[in-house]
């Protein structure tokens, strides 16, 4: 499969057509037609609707689009290899909702401006569903909270959180003799949080009465507020939070208190990508 093809067949795929993927590639739009057109009939498949004027991907158009991202990003990986250049391609990193809000601004800015041949993607999970997508190949790195399948990935600690469980200003103080909240504000499982929020009820010898599922930590801390319940969330999550001063920050005991986030990658693969935003997120640590 020709690379000039897959390039031509994603530019217009993210130009929205071919008038605007000639523009982006400095062609003539009958060649640009003609090339999605041959890819179509090497691979006897249809990659595009042609409804009107808009092309809309088909499944098998999708498909490819993975394949094509990644073949590219890799042969781009290859050449600034052998060069000895800078990176440069797309980089597919996955994050932990908490990470992404509150710790990723920073670095992710500076990897932009120092590598700007690189396009950064983000996608966004809990740890099981970030190490299956790296797995399976369709992310090339994520952060994710402790632990990880250590035969599986290479890791470097790239964060240390502090967990705190929040209430309303209203609910009474929480363990040691205190109120257990009858209702846990959690993600979904595989939330590192939520796994060590119920570890605490376990040490409480309590069960929550009712659990709230949702899918972000402001709303959850929207419902904390309100009354509704308790969360656990990272203390640098509270910070971004506008009605911090009227939230009840309880504080987990020694052992409880501290959660790595790990910056991993799959075993046995060296990324100049993965290599500059090692070196972003160890300088920061310092």
């Amino acid at each position: 499969m020709d690379l000039g093809d897959l390039k031509i067949f994603v530019a217009v795929v993210r130009e929205g057509g071919i008038t605007r993927a000639a523009e982006k590639l400095h062609r003539v739009q009958s060649n640009v037609t003609t090339r999605v057109r041959q890819l179509e009939d090497k691979l006897n498949t249809k990659l595009f609707d042609r409804r009107g004027k808009r092309l809309v991907l088909t499944p098998a158009g999708r498909t490819l689009l993975d394949y094509a991202d990644r073949l590219l990003s890799l042969a781009s990986e290859a050449e600034a290899a052998v060069q000895g250049g800078q990176p440069r391609g797309i980089f597919r990193l996955g994050s932990m909702e908490s990470t992404a809000a509150v710790r990723l601004p920073g670095p992710l800015s500076d990897y932009s401006q120092r590598f700007p041949d690189v396009v950064l993607e983000l996608r966004t999970g809990n740890p099981t569903q970030l190490a299956s997508a790296l797995l399976a190949g369709e992310i090339d790195a994520a952060l994710v909270a402790e632990p990880v399948a250590e035969a599986k990935f290479n890791s470097m600690v790239a964060f240390e959180e502090e967990p705190v469980i929040v209430t309303s200003q209203d609910h009474p103080p929480i363990g040691d003799a205190g109120k257990v909240p009858g209702t846990m504000i959690v993600f979904e499982h595989g939330c590192p949080h939520r796994r060590r929020l119920e570890e605490w009820y376990a040490l409480q010898n309590e069960m929550p009465e009712r659990t709230i599922e949702l899918g972000s930590y402001h709303a959850m801390l929207g419902c904390v507020l309100t009354g509704m319940g308790a969360a656990l969330v990272p203390r640098s999550v509270i910070a971004t939070f506008p009605e911090s001063s009227r939230l009840r920050v309880n504080a987990l005991p020694d052992g409880q208190n501290r959660i790595r986030t790990l910056l991993i990658w799959p075993r046995n693969v060296r990324s100049r990508k993965i290599d500059g935003l090692r070196r972003i997120l160890q300088q920061d640590a310092a």
